[in-house]
């Protein structure tokens, strides 16, 4: 007689007895033991994009979703559980009531043994209020470093950045921000909170069609770069859009063009301006960040429904799918008209060493720093270069004369140059 192996899977709801949060759990109670495939799911803030929601829960690798937020219910459980048709082992909603929650033993517990972290939407200073510099935002970051898929949309997508716009004070219109970019409504840190790899130095929106939050993004992007006198990058999502990256840096754009139209956008400091600074940034006088009609280089890439168009964090220049603008603000007013890629290649990190001088001579050997790893070298149209290297040389050989683009890691952060090859 065949052996019947029943599982048991329940839905429950409870409030802690301490009272900093209430739990709904939806799965198998035993904790899977499996390791997450990583990434980082950004949501625009309107319904979810199916597909995307599809990737992050694969990323999961069938182990165990914790949706964390401040407001709401359970509203996750049965979408993520039962509804998108992958599988998982659980979901855990946890919704936080107050500051105390930061050190709530119970959530980080429920953090340390999740494959994958979801942000629900709301107002994302109580998120920031809540966990910043506690024992939750440690074990966020822990989770990050074991590879955890980790997402959000509106306000959990808002704080996913390395610069994050707080809204301690309320939200800002792309009026007010533009017309005073010091305005205490523009509440712009960048206080370490989460660290996400490719999110370092960039600022995320959301909501971007409706109302239009393209002047405010830019003013946040002008405000930290003055700030910290560093290039400060933006990423954005249409209300239902997408963007997934994947551990090697590859973003997805997920939406339903061409029936609507739909897009995200990829905002940086034009790198072909030297000292590329806003000209007018400081409080009760409108921004101007002109430099010639183009400071902000941007791709708006259409968000598909197979995820087809992408664009690559490792160097901010190759990208399908979508178009190149330039941006600029004068005296408070944000412009934009057709602009072309930067003929130089933008970097999210500091490098503490130097590339040998552009143009290199094909087939020979090159000259490299020791403290940085070479991963991958990729031509203008992205397609992978073979070469050669020693611990202190690289070699192209058979390659024609154009632009190819080298990745690595240097001091445990990613990196990209561009490489000009003559003959």
């Amino acid at each position: 007689m065949k052996q019947l192996l029943l599982l048991v899977f329940i839905i429950v709801a409870f409030n802690s007895s301490s009272q900093n949060f209430t739990s709904y759990f939806t799965g198998n109670t035993q904790d899977a033991l499996v390791a997450p495939k990583g990434g980082i799911c950004l949501m625009g803030g309107a319904s979810e994009h199916e597909n995307a929601m599809k990737w992050f829960l694969t990323q999961a690798n069938g182990g165990d979703v914790l949706v964390l937020r401040a407001s709401g219910s359970n509203g996750y459980n049965d979408y993520f559980y039962s509804q998108l048709g992958i599988p998982i082992n659980s979901v855990e909603t946890v919704v936080c009531l107050n500051e105390n929650s930061g050190e709530d033993a119970s959530i980080i517990e429920k953090i340390s043994k999740a494959e994958a972290i979801w942000f629900a939407g709301g107002n994302q200073w109580n998120y920031v209020s809540f966990w910043r510099n506690t024992g939750v935002n440690y074990a966020l970051n822990q989770a990050i470093a074991r590879n955890c898929v980790m997402g959000g949309t509106s306000a959990g997508m808002a704080i996913l950045g390395g610069h994050y716009f707080t809204a301690e004070n309320g939200t800002v219109s792309s009026n007010e921000a533009l017309t005073n970019p010091y305005n205490t409504l523009v509440a712009v840190s960048n206080e370490p909170f989460l660290s996400l790899p490719y999110l370092n130095d960039v600022i995320t929106d959301t909501h971007y069609d409706n109302p239009d939050r393209r002047g405010r993004h830019a003013a946040f992007i002008a405000k930290q770069t003055q700030e910290t006198q560093h290039p400060i990058y933006g990423i954005a999502c249409e209300e239902y859009v997408a963007v997934c990256v994947d551990t090697f840096g590859l973003a997805k754009v997920y939406g339903e063009y061409p029936l609507y139209d739909e897009q995200a956008y990829f905002i940086q400091v034009n790198c072909e301006i030297p000292n590329n600074f806003p000209e007018t940034c400081e409080s009760l006088v409108p921004l101007t960040w002109n430099q010639g009609n183009q400071a902000l280089k941007v791709f708006k890439v259409n968000g598909t429904m197979q995820g087809t168009s992408t664009f690559d964090l490792n160097n901010w220049q190759n990208g399908t799918g979508g178009i190149w603008e330039n941006w600029w603000v004068e005296n408070g007013v944000l412009n934009t008209n057709t602009g072309s890629a930067p003929g130089c290649l933008s970097t999210i990190t500091d490098l503490d060493f130097e590339m040998p001088a552009n143009p290199i001579k094909a087939n020979s050997w090159v000259e490299w720093d020791l403290s940085a790893t070479i991963e991958r070298i990729e031509s203008s149209t992205g397609q992978k270069v073979q070469f050669l290297k020693t611990a202190s040389a690289f070699q192209l050989n058979n390659v024609a004369t154009g632009i190819y683009y080298l990745s690595g890691t240097n001091n445990h952060r990613a990196f990209s140059l561009k490489i000009v090859v003559s003959d």
